[in-house]
């Protein structure tokens, strides 16, 4: 087996920054997603297209997804969860095309994914109740608790890369070795569970970064609602 197969290909340098397949793969699908986003929102019409009708189809599906954990945080969430759901699919899907490999099967493009979702969560909690609010959290109902959130956040963030990169490279390796056992003889079931592993391990990233998230937001609120109750 060769080692190139399961690991990143170094392709070139850039000054001190390494350029691996990864990131190659990873801009190109930055790139054609944006352009993609760009040529619908400007061809917009009242009597959709195939394109447009199949693109509305994909943002209602997400909304009502983020409608059934977050319900008063939907226009605040879609864009970021909308658009890591829709990254996460094609790029666990890239691992089909000759010669391409799926950038989720390196644990850098997970931690990287992960630490966003980390992230995100604090700006989120920081721009919906502000620094200080936000902060205090941490502190309740006890300081004593303070190392126990802390530790939570870091394993669920690690957990979170993790999980995604090891699936998807058990995937590939799976394949791989079955394409080496069975030479072509088995294309079909392979690639069967090469598209339902891969949206399966997209929607359970995405749905977890919705939780966290919207877990954040309203539990801020829950604790504020808490304290204007014991105000009052």
């Amino acid at each position: 087996m060769e080692n190139d197969a399961l690991s990143p290909q170094v392709l070139f340098q850039l000054g001190p920054v390494t350029i691996t397949s990864t990131v190659l793969t990873t801009w190109a699908i930055v790139f054609a997603l944006t352009l993609c986003a760009w040529l619908l929102s400007r061809q917009l019409k009242e009597q959709p297209g195939k394109a447009q009708a199949v693109a509305e189809g994909i943002i209602v599906t997400i909304e009502d997804a983020i409608r059934a954990v977050a319900p008063e945080h939907v226009r605040l969430l879609l864009p970021f969860i909308g658009t890591l759901w829709i990254f996460l699919v094609v790029a666990n899907l890239c691992g089909l095309l000759p010669g391409v490999h799926s950038p989720t099967r390196d644990l850098s493009a997970t931690a990287a994914l992960a630490i966003l979702v980390f992230l995100s969560v604090h700006w989120f909690g920081i721009r919906s109740q502000g620094l200080r609010s936000y902060l205090r959290h941490y502190l309740t109902p006890s300081p004593i608790l303070l190392p126990f959130h802390i530790i939570s956040e870091i394993t669920r963030t690690v957990a979170l890369a993790v999980r995604l990169f090891g699936n998807i490279m058990s995937l590939e390796m799976a394949a791989l070795l079955i394409l080496l056992v069975a030479g072509f003889l088995a294309p079909i079931p392979i690639l069967m569970l090469h598209i339902i592993e891969a949206l399966v391990q997209a929607y359970i990233f995405g749905m977890l970064a919705l939780i966290y998230v919207a877990g954040g937001l309203q539990s801020q609120q829950l604790r504020q609602l808490r304290q204007e109750e014991r105000d009052d």
